[in-house]
């Protein structure tokens, strides 16, 4: 089953920003303090511009392939069902690890209200949480932008009261410990703006991919990268350096000195907000990789399995909920940075799958958002990420790679014996080697994944296009010659005598010429039977002689019908007719590649379609 489209604009942004906006925000500022100063305000803004050009890859894949699972699906399209699912995997564990850190934050806060135990507040919201996704990803992100529009709020009112009573003797010496210092710290608080995947994951479930995925994170990246720079200014302005280094609250802090402790308060409801849309975006999005990983086979087919009635991958978000009450038991600042480690080489996975994509020189790859300065910006992110990773030490790496047995394990045991599908590093190797290694299969993938983006309902003529016959021939040809090559093709598929079919096709010719063009003819015939409905799709580079007017014929739909679907006949008629009068028709059939790309030229052409009853 499908999941519906549901997410406008609005969701888009408020799913991105609220997943970003966290302890990024309201925790790690002090210790990027402590390593360079006043300067940190650059740092986070070097972090914003390289979370940019990290999402580009993300926003093209994603517009091309809008399905969920995100970075995964992209990645295994890419680069095969092996680095898929370590993908898929470590996607969905460090999204899992990020919102277990944020439900972490709640209960903390909850504890220095009310003395509640963290673990238990912890498991209750988890809980909480998980309900909430499963009854439906629209209530979910309802609630998200409620909250994301709180959040917004209130820390836009913490720097309208802010700026204006900075010191600005706190901004000297700017840069105390060098420019290096502000290029590694951006590594170290990338983790700010780790939730951009998260709408990857969800993209099947965004209505109008091709505008609200680019719009919705571009807005979302970029407001977000100028309030924690103001944010910062004001923080930065009005805390002294001690204090700030010495801060695991400093937006906090800050706020109680000019805003006394209805701002501290204020704040502090920030954070609360701020933690819980973490944990929320990410339970929603976390729980669509196992989704992805169903649907191809690589995991059991139960876990991706959709509630009928709310639409939602319950099995999977249950699977979630579940490895995130597990997580909130270990030590959380060492697996935040695995997270850190996983977000970083998913970039740099997203990135190369780019490269691979777009010199495997697929048909269907069409992304509505091509990301500028091609390949230059992905082997700029590939570089920057994996220096990243490094400077993230081994013990996150360490972790890392238990996960990454973990899924190589579960490949190498389950996955490997039912993956059917093609991917794109095999269309790359036969674009080099012109080798025979693929079969239309990821093509094909592709072309289904156009038709939703595009919202191209096929109708029953598209049915029919599916499992038509297709003959290429080279010609010139003659029309005796032509109708005899059909009759025998025919002739094999509905096990009529070719005699018969060829008698019937001379007979429709000399009745009325079905030539309609220089280019097109459609011969077409009644048959004696019932339940039965065939067409051929013939091209022919040389041309077909058909008249002597219509002497150079190419493309011809041949088909083949009986009396009781004069109706249907009549629509597949109209079907072609429109399909024919489409821009660029002549160029595009005559340039198809092979059989496979003209069902897919037809199949995705955007004619007028026919629906209801025959």
């Amino acid at each position: 089953m499908e999941l519906k489209k549901r997410l406008t604009f609005l969701d888009v942004f408020c799913i991105a920003t609220g997943a970003m906006i966290s302890s990024g925000i309201f925790i790690l500022p002090g210790f990027a303090f402590s390593r360079t100063g006043p300067s940190v305000i650059v740092s986070y803004f070097l972090a914003g511009l390289l979370a940019i050009v990290g999402i580009m890859s993300v926003i093209e894949l994603s517009t091309a392939m809008p399905k969920a699972g995100g970075d995964y699906y992209f990645i295994n399209r890419s680069l095969g069902p092996l680095v898929g699912t370590v993908s898929g995997f470590l996607g969905w564990a460090a999204l899992s690890l990020k919102s277990a850190f944020a439900i972490f934050g709640i209960s903390e806060i909850i504890f220095l209200a009310t003395g509640t135990p963290v673990i238990f507040a912890s498991i209750i919201i988890c809980l909480c949480f998980v309900f909430l996704n499963m009854i439906g990803v629209k209530t979910a992100a309802r609630f998200q932008v409620f909250l994301v529009m709180g959040l917004l709020i209130l820390m836009a009112l913490y720097v309208v009261l802010g700026l204006p009573k900075i010191n600005a003797s706190h901004f000297k010496p700017f840069a105390p410990k060098g420019i290096n210092p502000i290029f590694v710290t951006a590594g170290f608080i990338f983790i700010s703006f780790g939730g951009l995947l998260k709408i990857a994951s969800m993209s099947e479930e965004i209505k109008n991919p091709q505008r609200n995925i680019p719009l919705g994170m571009l807005a979302s990246v970029g407001i977000v990268t100028v309030l924690y720079t103001l944010l910062l200014i004001a923080t930065v302005g009005i805390l002294d350096s001690v204090s700030f280094a010495n801060s695991l609250t400093p937006i906090m802090d800050s706020a109680k000195i000019f805003m006394g402790t209805p701002g501290f308060i204020a704040i502090s409801i920030a954070a609360l907000l701020a933690f819980i849309t973490t944990a929320n975006a990410g339970i929603m999005s976390a729980s669509r990789y196992p989704l992805a990983l169903s649907r191809d086979s690589l995991v059991p087919h139960s876990i991706g399995k959709v509630h009928k009635k709310f639409r939602t991958p319950v099995i999977s978000i249950s699977i979630t909920g579940a490895f995130i009450i597990i997580a909130l038991l270990l030590p959380l600042e060492m697996l935040v940075k695995a997270a850190s480690a996983v977000i970083l080489t998913s970039y740099v996975l997203t990135n190369i799958s780019v490269i691979i994509l777009r010199e495997s020189k697929l048909k269907h790859y069409r992304p509505s958002f091509k990301t500028p300065l091609y390949p230059w910006l992905q082997i700029l992110g590939i570089v920057i990420f994996a220096f990243f990773v490094i400077d993230l030490g081994f013990e996150a790496i360490e972790i890392s790679l238990s996960f990454l047995m973990l899924s190589v394990a579960c490949y190498l045991f389950y996955g490997r014996r039912k993956f059917e599908g093609e991917y794109a590093l095999l269309h790359l190797l036969k674009r080099i080697t012109d080798s025979r290694l693929t079969e239309h299969l990821l093509e094909t993938e592709l072309r289904d994944i156009l038709c939703d983006r595009n919202n191209i309902k096929h109708d029953k003529f598209d049915l029919l296009v599916k499992d038509a016959k297709i003959l290429d021939i080279e010609g010139p040809l003659e029309l005796d010659d032509f109708f005899k090559i059909v009759s025998e093709n025919i002739s094999e598929e509905i096990n009529i005598n070719k005699n018969e079919i060829l008698s019937l096709l001379k007979n429709r010719q000399e009745d009325c010429n079905t030539a309609i063009s220089r280019f097109v003819a459609l011969p077409h015939i009644i048959i004696d039977r019932s339940n039965l409905f065939f067409l051929m799709l013939v091209r022919c580079k040389k041309g077909i002689r058909f008249t002597a007017k219509e002497s150079s014929v190419k493309a011809v739909f041949v088909f083949v019908g009986t009396k009781e679907d004069r109706a249907f006949h009549l629509k597949t008629l109209a079907s072609i007719a429109t399909l024919v009068q489409e821009k660029d028709f002549e160029k595009n059939w005559l340039n198809a590649e092979n059989i496979h790309y003209l069902r897919d030229m037809v199949l995705l052409t955007k004619r007028a379609r026919f629906f209801g009853k025959k």
